[in-house]
Parts: C-alpha cells; sequence; structure tokens
C-alpha cells in the first residue's frame, strides 16, 4: 500500500527537503506541496492523500485552523502537526483541532516516517516530554476574547486600533488586555503577549 502525503509548509527548503525525505521511503508518495495555510483544504480535496503533515505557522490559514476545516470536509485524511514549535498549548489546539499527530521538526527522518505509519494505522502520535509538558501546563486561561485582543495587539497598535479592528470600544479592549496580563502573570500587554505566544496560547 502507497501512502498519500500531503505537504505544507511555508518555508520552501524545508518543503522541499521534507518532500525529498519523504519520498525515499517506499511506501510514501507526496501527491501535494503546497506553502499556504489556506491552499490545504482545495488541495485535500483534489489529491486525496492519506496523511497531511501541516506546519502550524503559515500565510492565509495557519495549521491548526487548516486542520480543523480538513476534519470537517476531508475526514479520511489523517492530521499530523510537523512544527519548529514544541509548544503545550500548540498540541493541545491541535488535538483539538482535530489533529492524530504532533511531531517537530528537529525529530529524526525515521521518526517522522514511523509517526506516519502509526497515524495511518489507527494510532495517535504525539512526543512524550511534549504530551507530559501539555498536562502539567494545563488549559489555556485566556478567553477567545482575551487571545483574540492580545493577538491584533502583536504589531503594537494602539488600544483605540484594536479597537476598531475587533468592533469593540475601547474600554472593553483594555479590560480583556487587563485580565490577559493578570492571568499571564506579567506587567504590561508584550509581556503577556509573549507569555502567552511562548505556551502556545495564541
Amino acid at each position: 500500500m502507497t501512502i498519500r502525503l500531503l505537504l505544507a509548509d511555508d518555508q520552501a527548503l524545508v518543503r522541499q527537503a521534507l518532500c525529498a525525505l519523504l519520498e525515499l521511503e517506499d511506501d510514501f508518495a507526496v501527491v501535494a506541496s503546497i506553502g499556504r495555510g489556506d491552499q490545504v483544504v482545495d488541495a485535500a480535496l483534489a489529491e486525496q492523500p492519506d496523511v497531511a503533515l501541516l506546519d502550524i505557522e503559515m500565510p492565509g490559514l495557519d495549521g491548526l485552523a487548516a486542520a480543523a476545516v480538513l476534519a470537517k470536509q476531508a475526514p479520511g485524511c489523517r492530521v499530523v502537526m510537523l512544527t519548529t514549535f514544541g509548544r503545550a498549548g500548540y498540541l493541545r489546539r491541535a488535538m483539538e483541532a482535530g489533529a492524530v499527530g504532533f511531531v517537530v521538526k528537529d525529530a529524526p527522518a525515521e521518526t517522522l516516517a514511523d509517526a506516519i505509519r502509526r497515524v495511518v494505522a489507527g494510532e495517535r502520535v504525539v512526543d512524550p516530554a511534549l504530551a507530559v509538558a501539555t498536562l502539567a501546563a494545563g488549559e489555556s486561561p485566556l478567553t477567545a476574547r482575551e487571545r483574540d485582543v492580545l493577538i491584533a495587539a502583536r504589531s503594537g497598535v494602539s488600544v483605540a486600533e484594536i479597537a476598531a479592528t475587533l468592533y469593540l470600544s475601547e474600554g472593553t479592549v483594555r479590560n480583556y488586555l487587563s485580565a490577559a496580563i493578570a492571568k499571564t502573570g506579567t506587567r504590561n500587554r508584550m509581556e503577556a503577549l509573549r507569555v502567552a505566544d511562548e505556551r502556545g496560547w495564541l
């Protein structure tokens, strides 16, 4: 049996290297290789891969959002998140989005190949150290709106600009920012953003 693979990563060199490595396996065939998250679903529907390997941070649509859409529109395609960011919050969100595997990019090639075969066999595959860290970290304390406000604050824009972007009042934005700062144990919104990002809450 040949396992059909879709690979999505916005870094061309990484994507090409991964394709080359995967094609060395006798039972793998890369049927789609794309660089944007908003191309994932169309490629999956067109090529009918068995497994989609998705980077988390991509333009157009991040890998977590793409995984959630794939789970609904192409339920026969198993999703493995392949990422540089081995963060506990990312793992939890990936599983909630329907991913069945989570592999960090610095893992050996044979680890990735083994993970692909195992998810095709119906298993879930997660780096053990990351699984332990995820359990220890617990769920994100941020509400969806607090998360939205922090993401909007990422470029250093003013409260007024965040309010306009999210169709909220400036007072409401300040309240959400204050709550996020308190929950991350930080002193200001940029520190809160850094901590939330590092923990995979955004």
